[in-house]
């Protein structure tokens, strides 16, 4: 199974990507953890959902890795991973906690698509960095050099941007 993390800072066309890739591969993608714990809380988030998230995130990516393997798909694509719960720990609180560290690198994913920040500011009520999205992009950038992982840049808007994605996908499948 390969896996492919949609990453990069705050709106930057991540799961547009992901659900138009997982579509165009007949395949399934997990959605934002760190969203989908946002949205449940009321109030802001804390250094103390930070565990969360990563469990969260490591529940949803599973269950993906598993629909897609049972329905004969080599591929999963990932809204973000634990690498972006590390990216945000340590911007938001200063830290990560170490295991979760450890897990980002031994579940690292096969192939990053770093999304740039290159399209516009659209507010959500969730995003709250408008102004630090180059910082946090280069953020993103140095713990995925640090993580050894593979990276592709994304950018550009709508097909371009989804097809330049695209063919970093074909690449690494047929690698």
């Amino acid at each position: 199974m390969r896996r492919v993390v949609l990453t990069g800072g705050e709106c930057t066309g991540k799961t547009t990507l992901a659900r138009a890739l997982a579509a165009r591969w007949k395949t399934t993608w997990a959605a934002e953890a760190a969203r989908e714990v946002a949205l449940a809380r009321a109030g802001l988030l804390g250094p103390e959902d930070v565990p969360v998230i990563a469990w969260t995130h490591v529940r949803l990516a599973d269950a993906a890795e598993r629909a897609a393997g049972e329905a004969g798909r080599p591929i999963v694509f990932l809204d973000q991973d634990l690498l972006s719960t590390v990216v945000y720990a340590r911007h938001y609180y200063g830290s990560c906690p170490p295991w979760i560290e450890r897990l980002a690198a031994e579940r690292r994913g096969d192939l990053y698509l770093l999304c740039h920040p290159d399209l516009p500011w659209a507010p959500d009520g969730m995003r709250d960095r408008p102004a630090a999205r180059d910082e946090i992009h280069a953020l993103f950038a140095a713990v995925l050099a640090a993580a050894g992982a593979r990276v592709v840049d994304v950018t550009g808007r709508g097909s371009e941007r989804e097809e330049m994605a695209a063919a970093a996908v074909a690449e690494a499948l047929a690698s």
